[in-house]
């Protein structure tokens, strides 16, 4: 089973964990989350397509992220995400955190903290190994491409890091 560390509103562990999913956050409570964003030198983006099978948005476009898992560090988690969905290796690649977010859901039971990181690596589009039951397909994306999807409805997170493809 997995597990989550629960934090406070100051995003500071409170010792206590919750069940992965299970949405028994009180006001005041939050999980931590990740995004990572890999780049190219040349300027474009990996971004993954999610599967169909998804209930909550499938078919949209995102980067890699995901939970945080209890005990697990930030930094490690992102690099976990980013090799389980693309295999790629971001724990040498230039660049890191970025920033963090944090979003309130009053009465659902499921508040987080995003913490967003941006890596910059040399890689071929051969190097991305998707994870199947993740993902449906992936491009490398330029900033304005993954614009237009926002402004399409079909980019996740994007009003809430799309400053990580403006640097």
């Amino acid at each position: 089973m997995e597990l989550w560390d629960i934090y406070d509103r100051d995003k500071k562990p409170t010792g206590r964990t919750m069940k992965r999913n299970d949405w028994c956050l009180k006001d005041g409570e939050y999980h931590l989350t990740v995004l990572g964003v890999v780049a190219r030198p040349d300027g474009r983006f990996l971004i993954t397509k999610r599967v169909m099978s998804k209930t909550w948005a499938p078919g949209w476009w995102e980067v890699s992220g995901g939970a945080v898992q209890a005990g697990e560090a930030s930094k490690d988690a992102v690099a976990r995400e980013v090799r389980e969905e693309t295999g790629l290796d971001v724990s040498e690649a230039e660049g890191g955190y970025q920033f963090s977010y944090r979003r309130d859901n009053p009465g659902e039971g499921d508040n987080y903290f995003v913490d967003i990181y941006r890596f910059v690596m040399d890689f071929d589009e051969r190097d991305v190994k998707l994870q199947e039951a993740e993902t449906d397909g992936f491009m490398l994306a330029t900033a304005a491409q993954i614009k237009e999807f926002a402004e399409q409805g079909i980019f996740l997170h994007y009003d809430s890091i799309k400053s990580v493809f403006e640097l």
